[in-house]
């Protein structure tokens, strides 16, 4: 269990170091064709993704003697079996900060395409960084006031 605390620790200073980048840094200069979207990407989420696939293909040592995956993808039972493993609810978790900091990134790389200030996107990182999709339909409403378009058909 140690092990796995070490983990978490490790994949949430690393994630939060995604989202002071993302908020701090908007137009790090491209030179070289870095830009902060990139680092977020290219080094923040690709270690993130690094420990959830230890975790999830390599990580059964982790589990206690008490602890056996059971559970499935397939029903809600199923899933709240799966999640009662503490290797498996890490994993969840390094899921989620992986996937909602590509959403900041998204949200980022968007809002600079619509011209929408940066100053205006906290609110909306904040919130996908607490609660996930509800910062992306924040992010939404915001580009939707901004550009009178409503409908986010064109998401790119």
């Amino acid at each position: 269990m140690h092990a796995l605390s070490n983990i978490f620790k490790a994949t949430n200073y690393t994630a939060i170091l995604g989202w002071f980048v993302l908020a701090a840094f908007p137009l790090w200069p491209s030179a070289l064709g870095i830009t902060a979207q990139s680092v977020v990407i290219g080094i923040v989420v690709i270690l993130l993704c690094v420990a959830y696939s230890y975790l999830v293909f390599l990580g059964k040592k982790h589990d206690g003697p008490d602890h056996k995956v059971r559970g499935s993808f397939w029903s809600l039972k199923g899933i709240i079996k799966l999640f009662q493993t503490p290797r498996i609810v890490l994993a969840g978790w390094v899921h989620y900060l992986a996937f909602d900091l590509i959403v900041g990134v998204f949200i980022v790389s968007n809002a600079a395409q619509y011209n929408i200030a940066h100053w205006m996107l906290l609110p909306c990182l904040l919130m996908t960084l607490m609660f996930g999709p509800a910062g992306l339909l924040l992010y939404f409403a915001l580009r939707g006031v901004v550009t009178g378009e409503y409908f986010p058909i064109n998401f790119f």
